[in-house]
């Protein structure tokens, strides 16, 4: 991705020391083995976006799939849901091929109609044109995001920023697409990249070739709140300077997957039955049983 390299240099130089000097996260590092196996179960995964990207089998299209629902993971949670599903409709159930067969008018023609509390049905054309035109000089979404990544990055960073301005060069995506070079803790494309990198039970995977140990939590108020109550951090602002410093402070836990308990952590408070009190409170049960619907 000639002359956009440089664009992502912020992220890289010499190592800085993230990490609040009070950092207790470790003291709770079996609460969280704990929580990870008896919720990391994809009974648990609805209401979640998601739970979409278990309905294509094809790598191809479920890498679509993930950056459609991801983009659009923002609002109430059925709100989110049935926005992603009307989009997810009108593209059938071979996203890829598509979007190979489109135009960036009949793009405009799709959506015209669509809205999603901020996103506009341009918005959604827009980042949809991109995916189509880095497909066709990639290969795959997968394929263009690897190009961007250099040998000594240290996360993912530099290679979304790159990535974030090859699907939206002119910025019609609004909001959609957030680039990390902003300061932004952009919440979404790092869930997107978690989906995309992770694979087990709940996430599943396909980019093989990017490492685990190089995502970063995506960060919104909810998880910034769990954070904070566990002392994984002491910023009151939800950025990703914030994110980076959550995400080394797993790292410490976990180091070849920092983002490990980023999905169980997320069922507290999403699910009705789960909150924050349950964080902090060793059950005594023993595992949860979960039947699949």
């Amino acid at each position: 991705m000639p002359g956009l390299r440089s664009s992502a240099s912020v992220f890289r130089g010499p190592r800085r020391e993230l990490v609040s000097k009070t950092m207790p996260l470790r003291r709770h590092t079996e609460m969280l083995k704990d929580l990870h196996e008896r919720l990391n179960r994809r009974c648990y995964v609805h209401p979640d976006p998601l739970e979409f990207l278990y309905e294509y089998d094809d790598p191809a299209d479920r890498e679509v799939v993930g950056l459609v629902a991801s983009s659009l993971a923002y609002g109430r949670v059925a709100q989110i849901l049935k926005s992603v599903g009307n989009v997810l409709g009108l593209m059938g159930r071979r996203p890829l091929r598509f979007l190979q067969d489109a135009s960036e008018a009949s793009l405009g023609r799709d959506f015209a109609g669509f809205r999603h509390r901020f996103t506009t049905g341009e918005n959604v054309s827009a980042m949809l044109s991109g995916v189509k035109r880095v497909i066709d000089r990639h290969g795959s979404l997968g394929s263009c995001f690897i190009a961007g990544m250099g040998q000594d990055d240290e996360t993912v960073l530099p290679a979304l920023s790159l990535f974030v301005r090859e699907l939206d060069g002119d910025g019609r995506c609004g909001h959609l697409l957030p680039d990390p070079a902003r300061g932004s803790a952009c919440k979404r494309m790092n869930l997107f990249l978690r989906w995309m990198v992770r694979a087990d039970e709940v996430d599943p995977g396909g980019w093989q070739a990017v490492s685990a140990a190089k995502l970063i939590v995506p960060l919104d108020t909810h998880m910034h709140r769990i954070a904070l109550t566990l002392g994984a951090t002491q910023r009151n602002a939800a950025d990703m300077r914030t994110a980076r410093e959550i995400t080394d402070a797993f790292r410490r836990i976990s180091p070849d997957d920092p983002v490990r308990y980023d999905f169980a952590l997320t069922r507290l408070g999403i699910r009705s039955e789960m909150d924050l009190s349950a964080l902090l409170s060793r059950s005594d049960a023993g595992a949860e049983v979960c039947v699949y619907a």
